[in-house]
């Protein structure tokens, strides 16, 4: 599979552009690239920016999300083809508010697409910005109720146990 055929069917089958139509979605995949990573590389870790405003997009391969909590590793998230990485500095965040370590575990072509490039439709196909963005926010907030879910699971399984592991 070529990188043209492996971003147009990571965008075809993505939330991110469930709105756009397919000329649309041609348009957005002629901006982006395709990166392979081998097992163990960082795609974003705190302090490094050579990725920063950058959308990243696994299309192949496995990912997984993690954090520092009180000095243990915990596991945030394996990513899966289509998942995304990166949102906010893309957005517009500040890097220094990247806490988690993404690193690939299986080797893995990752889609890349900058913000720069992005906004450049910004004049040509405002409509592909706009309802990107949204998919963004949509996917943003599946991240955030899969999390408020496994917290509340959490919760009830302390509170079942006594607090006892």
């Amino acid at each position: 599979m070529t990188a043209d055929d492996l971003i147009l069917n990571i965008l075809r089958n993505s939330d991110l552009t469930s709105e756009l139509r397919d000329a649309e979605i041609e348009s957005l995949a002629s901006i982006m690239t395709v990166q392979e990573y081998k097992a163990g590389e960082f795609l974003l870790r705190p302090g490094d920016n050579r990725l920063e405003k950058t959308l990243m997009i696994l299309g192949t391969g496995e990912v997984e999300a993690t954090a520092a909590i009180k000095g243990e590793k915990a596991t945030l998230h394996l990513l899966q083809p289509g998942d995304i990485a990166g949102i906010i500095t893309f957005v517009g965040g500040d890097a220094t508010q990247i806490s988690a370590v993404v690193q690939v575990k299986k080797d893995s072509k990752v889609i890349l697409l900058e913000r720069s490039r992005f906004e450049s439709l910004l004049n040509s196909n405002p409509a592909i910005v706009y309802y990107v963005m949204r998919g963004i926010v949509r996917h943003v907030h599946g991240i955030v109720r899969r999390m408020n879910m496994q917290s509340v699971e959490m919760t009830n399984y302390i509170h079942r146990t006594g607090g006892r592991y």
